[in-house]
C-alpha cells in the first residue's frame, strides 16, 4: 500500500501540528471509521487527550489505483485486508484535530465542511 498525501491534508497538519507517523497511526489503528461527505472517501478517528482535554483525530482518506505493481510486506497486507481494501494505494484528503469527543454518526461541524468541500473542489 502507498500513501499520498494532498496539499491540502499536509497544510492542515501543519495547522493541527500532526506528524506524518500520526496520522499513519489513525489510518492502521482507528477507533471508528465512517463514510466520508466526499464521494468514495471514509473518514477514520482516533481518540486522544485525557481529563479536560479529550480530543479527536480525524483523517479522510481515498482509495486509488496502484502507481506500481511492487511487492507488499506482511504489514501492508494485513492493514489492507483489515480496512477492506483492495491492493490499491491510498490518499490521505485530510486530517484535524476536534476538540471533545463526538458521537457515533454524529454530522460534522459546519466550520470543517466549508473547509474539506473547498479542499475537494
Amino acid at each position: 500500500m502507498q500513501i499520498y498525501w494532498t496539499a491540502h491534508a499536509r497544510d492542515k497538519m501543519r495547522y493541527y501540528k500532526l506528524s506524518e507517523s500520526r496520522i499513519k497511526r489513525v489510518l492502521n489503528y482507528p477507533k471508528r471509521v465512517e463514510e466520508g461527505i466526499a464521494e468514495n472517501t471514509v473518514a477514520m478517528m482516533q481518540s486522544g487527550g485525557t481529563g479536560k482535554n479529550p480530543y479527536e483525530i480525524w483523517i479522510m482518506v481515498q482509495e486509488s489505483k496502484p502507481k506500481s505493481a511492487r511487492s507488499k510486506t506482511a504489514k501492508e497486507k494485513d492493514i489492507v485486508k483489515r480496512l477492506g481494501l483492495k491492493e490499491k494505494t491510498i490518499k490521505i484528503i485530510s486530517a484535524w484535530r476536534y476538540p471533545g469527543a463526538t458521537k457515533p454518526g454524529d454530522k460534522l461541524p459546519e466550520e470543517i465542511l466549508l473547509d474539506l468541500r473547498s479542499a475537494l473542489e
